[in-house]
């Protein structure tokens, strides 16, 4: 993203704790654990996040489960136009009522699209970057997604379960990487980018949140596609404790074409695939293409 703009939109007024709890009520919406519901109600929390993610005027952001606004008020506060994608369609028909009241100066810079977030494959306007507080269910499913069919998307900030930012950003060898972390790693760069306290949410969660950052590169050069380099790291990690030869045996065909395709790669059989980056599962996934 491009460096903060110099002057904020000063006609914004974030949501305090108090004005989210009365959005709810007046909604008849209470925070449900199937949707993964919990609102921010801080402010100073707000403004760190956009602040962490450098989001300016030039930028659009999706935000992905905006919610009752508190985030998607602290992104137009920047200047910056916002696509926020709810589910829910009574919040989703709430939010330009409370950008309203909230920013009326910032009411044109809003889109709301009433959306499931997996289903999404473009939008109508083209995002230069995501900042979000994800669902803690589903919130490495939607990322992956929007990397995938959004390519315009150059930089991420999302505020996830704390381990699931653990896992997003770990590097191979260590003992929290993993399917999540390899496939991240196909799009982008990811590194935690600090920790969030559970008192800045309502209903409060009974996990830790944490901030992850994504910024995007070239993915590995590869003659394999990346559906099939993602069906490697998902037989590689499926049997976590068995070496490659024997956890991609399935996915090969057999361990013999497993220790083929992985000798090939430059890679020892009897490692696990918690060992390896995303190049060597690119290297594997065009070896087993090459041998069969």
């Amino acid at each position: 993203m491009n460096e903060p703009a110099a002057e904020a939109e000063t006609s914004v007024r974030l949501l305090t704790a108090s004005d989210v709890r009365a959005l709810a009520l007046g909604l008849g919406i209470r925070p449900t654990k199937s949707l993964g519901q919990n609102f921010v109600i801080d402010g100073g929390t707000v403004r760190r996040i956009v602040r962490t993610a450098g989001v300016s005027a030039a930028d659009t952001i999706v935000e992905v489960g905006p919610g009752l606004g508190s985030l998607t008020l602290g992104l137009l506060e920047t200047g910056a136009r916002v696509v926020a994608v709810e589910i829910d369609p009574v919040l989703a028909a709430a939010l330009p009522g409370t950008v309203a009241t909230h920013a009326p100066g910032a009411v044109g810079r809003l889109t709301v699209v009433t959306a499931d977030a997996m289903t999404v494959r473009e939008l109508p306007l083209t995002p230069t970057a995501m900042v979000a507080n994800l669902p803690y269910n589903v919130a490495v499913p939607v990322l992956l997604t929007f990397l995938e069919h959004l390519p315009s998307l150059r930089d991420v900030l999302v505020m996830v379960q704390a381990e699931v930012a653990d896992r997003l950003a770990a590097p191979p060898g260590s003992r929290t990487y993993g399917v999540p972390s390899a496939k991240a790693a196909w799009y982008a760069e990811t590194a935690r980018a600090g920790s969030i306290g559970r008192s800045v949410f309502w209903p409060a969660p009974n996990v830790d949140s944490a901030l992850v950052r994504l910024v995007r590169r070239e993915p590995p050069s590869t003659t394999a596609s990346r559906q099939e380099v993602f069906a490697c790291i998902d037989a590689a990690f499926s049997q976590r404790r068995k070496t490659l030869r024997s956890a991609l045996a399935g996915w090969a065909g057999s361990s013999a074409a497993a220790e083929v395709a992985l000798r090939a790669a430059g890679v020892d059989p009897g490692l696990r695939g918690e060992r390896l980056d995303i190049h060597a599962f690119a290297a594997i996934a065009a070896h087993r293409g090459a041998t069969g």
